[in-house]
């Protein structure tokens, strides 16, 4: 940067510039650099509370163990590792009208209805809006204080007064610092605004949950330092067409990034959703060509989808390929595969594939799923509505083994289902032990003579 009072910040991905360009150099993205001005230089809450430190050795901290308090939500403390962590800073995520203010005002309410004091400082709704939505979410408590301001300083002297167990700010994106020219939601504002929370949270020890927006390519709005430094980023995914919601970490620094939590969105709010595997499946159809039930693990969590694909002849010169919930370039791997390792005609044919109920799926372990549906599609033969397929796909057609395979099958077992297509190189116990029939298979073209023969 240089002496001038003035600089150029890409929204996109924080890359700062000099001077105003048509098109970052850094993610390419036109017409993405704001003008912001540089703030008088001061000492932040930080550098002034770590005056007079030294440093020590490692050994010489104490190793207290963290505890953790119940946000009143399982799902919800699943994915923070087990609840939540006196002092972090925790950055919510997701498309309009997704829950996010939803589930904070649930967990806000539950909290406070167990005598903690609890403060909702929002910024883009009145006190009275959120008392009619926390009126349907039956989440009123005399402990649960509303604060409608957007000034940082006002909003951290009120902190520092009530001093409450939690406090949850909707949204990043309308506070804004007096010590700032620029308007709230600038790259300027929202980067020194959670660095300051951030200070207060560690000093104060009082966890801090922010609500932030999104872009329409799906990605935080503001600098990518903002995901830098919370301790924890969640996300929230779902189709606003279907009731479910998934709530998915993708950094956590206490713990671990693979746990999801199921919700079921209903008129009263979001319903924890205990068993995904039996809910995703409740209107499985049977009998029908392209339907296949394969076995996914979310962290700790086994879960069971359907897989459904459909395939026509194409009247147009060229095949339409749609997928939803899979990777894109997954099914276009398995459908080479298809074509080479066992040769079917697929070129000119149009392919959707779907899972049911509106989840994204990013696991290797469908891959022999997606093979199975599709075949089953083009050759119009139905798959046994009991039969459950896992398996990794290589390049050469082989079923290659998959991490927790016992935990899927059980999952599988516990559903009711009678048999289920393994990799022959994973260990297993016995079909008596697992409670279902086991069928290992070594390629594409073995699973296919299995089911279709």
């Amino acid at each position: 940067m240089n002496n001038s009072k003035t600089y150029y910040v890409c929204q996109s991905c924080g890359h700062i510039s000099p001077k105003w360009l048509g098109r970052c150099p850094d993610c390419e993205s036109w017409n993405a650099l704001v003008e912001e001005r540089e703030a008088p230089p001061r000492p932040s809450r930080g550098q002034r509370g770590s005056r007079g430190q030294s440093p020590i050795p490692i050994t010489l901290v104490g190793g207290e163990r963290e505890e953790r308090f119940s946000s009143g939500i399982q799902e919800l403390d699943r994915v923070l590792g087990g609840g939540v962590v006196p002092g972090s800073l925790v950055l919510i995520g997701g498309d309009p009208g997704i829950g996010k203010s939803t589930l904070l005002l649930q967990s806000s309410g539950k909290i406070s209805q167990e005598g903690n004091l609890v403060l909702y400082v929002t910024g883009e709704e009145s006190a009275s809006q959120t008392r009619m939505r926390a009126n349907r979410l039956e989440a009123l408590a005399d402990s649960l204080y509303l604060l409608t301001e957007t000034c940082l300083e006002d909003i951290i002297d009120h902190i520092c007064r009530l001093t409450p167990a939690i406090v949850v700010v909707d949204s990043i994106q309308t506070l804004y610092t007096q010590h700032l020219p620029s308007a709230p939601g600038s790259v300027a504002q929202v980067r020194e605004t959670a660095g300051e929370l951030m200070s207060l949270a560690k000093s104060s020890q009082i966890p801090i949950f922010l609500i932030g927006h999104v872009t329409k390519e799906g990605f935080l709005a503001g600098p990518r330092v903002l995901e830098h430094i919370v301790d924890t980023v969640l996300y929230f995914e779902g189709d606003r067409g279907h009731a479910f919601r998934i709530l998915r970490a993708v950094k956590n620094r206490f713990g671990s990034t693979n746990e999801i939590g199921v919700f079921e969105m209903k008129g009263h709010g979001l319903q924890e959703v205990a068993n995904p595997s039996e809910l995703f499946l409740a209107e499985r159809p049977t009998g029908v060509p392209g339907s296949i039930v394969v076995a996914c693990l979310e962290g700790s969590r086994p879960i069971l989808l359907e897989l459904q694909a459909l395939v026509s002849n194409s009247n147009l010169g060229t095949a339409r390929r749609m997928v939803t919930g899979p990777d894109y370039n997954r099914v276009s791997l398995m459908i080479a595969l298809l074509e080479k390792r066992v040769g079917l005609q697929l070129a000119g044919e149009d392919i959707f594939l779907n899972v049911a109920g509106g989840v994204k799926v990013e696991e290797p372990a469908i891959d022999l799923g997606i093979i199975l549906a599709i075949a089953s599609s083009f050759r119009d033969q139905p798959i046994d509505g009991k039969t459950v397929a896992i398996g990794e796909v290589g390049l050469a057609g082989e079923v290659r083994a998959v991490p927790q395979l016992e935990m899927r099958v059980r999952e599988a077992a516990k559903l009711g289902f009678e048999r289920c297509l393994v990799p022959c190189k994973n260990a297993l116990k016995s079909e008596q032990e697992m409670g279902i029939g086991l069928l290992p298979v070594d390629s594409i073209g073995g699973a296919l003579e299995i089911l279709f023969s």
